[in-house]
């Protein structure tokens, strides 16, 4: 059973890589990278050039605390993080994102929070 997990976690480790190959944060379009577990969703805006997080945020994080409902799927709360981050972006004048989704596939809570983000105002 081991043996299956490792090979998952190679085949995401390389999918990770193959993607961090293509998507790079410049100051102008910095990068929106997506991790979750299995609770939370974390999303973090980085300008990859300076090496800095411009912004960050998390499900459980203090600045979401009263946001979500008692019925909200985790689906649900990530669509609101994607929303949540877009008016963070925008209040420091970050218009557009090249959106990283790490080692995940683009649907579920990722795509969630992809499309909160759009509806939110940035552009990715």
């Amino acid at each position: 059973m081991a043996d299956k997990n490792v090979t998952k976690n190679r085949i995401a480790e390389r999918r990770r890589r193959r993607i961090r190959g293509k998507v790079v944060g410049s100051p102008e379009r910095p990068r929106m990278t997506v991790r979750k577990s299995l609770k939370n969703v974390f999303v973090q805006i980085i300008d990859d050039s300076s090496r800095m997080t411009l912004v960050g945020l998390a499900s459980n994080s203090k600045a979401m605390q009263g946001v979500f409902e008692d019925d909200d799927n985790k689906t649900a709360k990530a669509k609101k993080v994607g929303k949540k981050i877009a008016e963070l972006a925008k209040e420091k004048g970050i218009e557009q994102v090249v959106f990283d989704r790490s080692r995940c596939r683009y649907h579920g809570r990722v795509k969630a929070v992809a499309e909160g983000a759009r509806e939110g105002g940035l552009t990715l």
